[in-house]
């Protein structure tokens, strides 16, 4: 048998090995929709932090879960999974539709602008934008990142998120700092590094990413 063609089986065969078994699948099936620290996510599923570690270490092992450490607190360490390694494999339950969906990043200049822009294109439920700590404007980066991208981003005035958050908002926090100044249960964090500051190529990539974990979210609602 071929060498690359042996080498691709295995590869599959380990993620398969590493998704039998039902705490293992129950992890995949969060990490769909939101990245979350082991702490957390081993509270939500009800798992005694050692055997928990275990199972994500075998996830991490097959290249299922990825691990990196918190933009906001260093010492905090967020899971991710790895949707490449798992487009072979249906989507988890169908989700409650909310009211709304309110993305938060720290300044309501950039990521959290770009995820309701992109939200709006495929989900007819709206959408709003918010941040913990506004700036005082769109950063230019997003505006010129949604201009190569023919995404139509309002050029508005950031907000804080005590001045938009509705009690049935559905929040989905997309960046760390955002996320470790929590906002209510139910919240929803995609780990999405900052571009501010990194140039036009970091704001593509997190527009990407973006616009994956968008479609990934709207596609669970039933």
């Amino acid at each position: 048998m071929d060498a690359e063609i042996k080498s691709e089986l295995q590869r599959r065969a380990n993620v398969h090995a590493s998704l039998g078994d039902p705490v293992r699948l129950r992890i995949v099936d969060s990490l769909q929709i939101t990245d979350a620290s082991p702490t957390e996510l081993g509270a939500m599923l009800n798992v005694p932090s050692n055997l928990f570690a275990h199972h994500v270490q075998a996830l991490v092992n097959a290249g299922v879960v990825s691990r990196h450490h918190s933009e906001g607190d260093g010492r905090r360490t967020y899971l991710h999974l790895e949707q490449d390694t798992l487009e072979s494999l249906g989507t988890a339950s169908p989700m409650v539709v909310p009211r709304r969906v309110l993305f938060v990043c720290t300044g309501n200049s950039a990521r959290s602008h770009l995820a309701a822009a992109l939200w709006r294109q495929v989900s007819s439920v709206p959408a709003a934008s918010a941040g913990t700590h506004p700036a005082a404007q769109i950063n230019p980066g997003t505006l010129d990142a949604a201009a190569r991208h023919d995404l139509d981003v309002p050029i508005v005035e950031p907000r804080h998120v005590d001045d938009v958050l509705d009690p049935e908002d559905l929040v989905v926090t997309v960046c760390d700092r955002a996320h470790e100044t929590p906002k209510g249960p139910g919240e929803l964090h995609w780990s999405i590094p900052d571009p501010v500051t990194k140039g036009p190529e970091a704001f593509d990539a997190v527009y990407v990413e973006l616009e994956h974990r968008v479609k990934t979210l709207a596609s669970r609602f039933s």
